[in-house]
């Protein structure tokens, strides 16, 4: 049953409200506990299995949700796709012992920004909760050469490019950069302009390629040939 912690860290004015969604009770209340003593981080609470998860996110729009893959009812997988509908503005972290090349393709075609395994520290589960409330993307980095893999063996999609959705030159720039893997600083760094315009041009790119996250932008700038990996 789904339950809710008021917990929230002392001082911050705008706290990143997180929603953790695991099976595992032990783990579940032990990761709960840990971040909420984590500085900017709240979690308003808890669900033990996807459908419970999916209606928690519902009613209480946190900007971050962890989910494990592995659940009763509803996968996280499906709950991935339940939540990013319901509510779209929701940040996705999958957090599991599942290293599956399919379970992390899954979960980037899903809309989720982040893929973790369980074997993560507090400290980078803390770390990618505030990077994917920002608006980046963060796998582990064992996961990361299997999605460069993955990129590696896609092949130019079939299906024609649909009018309307073409990008601007400047939106172009920011994608490649984006599949390079750079945060929004580097790249307004590297274009001089604001990490606000960069934000913007990302927003517009998930808009005009109906995408979900900045990793399924890098997918599709890997399908459309707009980078060449080594």
């Amino acid at each position: 049953m789904a339950e809710q912690s008021t917990a929230a860290a002392p001082g911050a004015a705008e706290p990143i409200r997180v929603l953790v969604v695991d099976d595992q009770e032990l783990f579940r209340r032990g990761l709960t506990m840990l971040l909420t003593v984590e500085e900017g981080i709240e979690v308003v609470g808890e669900a033990g299995d996807g459908v419970e998860g999916t209606t928690f996110a519902a009613t209480t729009a946190p900007d971050v949700v962890l989910l494990d893959i592995r659940m009763p009812k509803r996968t996280g997988i499906e709950a991935c796709r339940a939540i990013k509908e319901a509510v779209p503005s929701a940040k996705i972290i999958m957090l599991t012992v599942s290293d599956e090349e399919a379970d992390l393709y899954e979960a980037v075609k899903s809309g989720a920004s982040g893929y973790l395994l369980k074997d993560s520290s507090i400290e980078e589960v803390a770390q990618a909760v505030r990077v994917v409330a920002d608006g980046q993307s963060l796998i582990s980095p064992s996961m990361a050469v299997k999605l460069i893999d993955e990129f590696k063996q896609m092949s130019r999609p079939e299906r024609e490019h649909v009018p309307g959705l073409r990008l601007t030159e400047r939106e172009l720039e920011v994608l490649r950069l984006v599949a390079k893997g750079m945060n929004n600083r580097e790249i307004a760094k590297q274009l001089f302009i604001s990490e606000n315009t960069v934000k913007n041009h990302v927003r517009n790119i998930l808009e005009k390629l109906q995408l979900h996250s900045r990793m399924e932008a890098v997918m599709y700038a890997v399908r459309e040939k707009l980078l060449d990996l080594p």
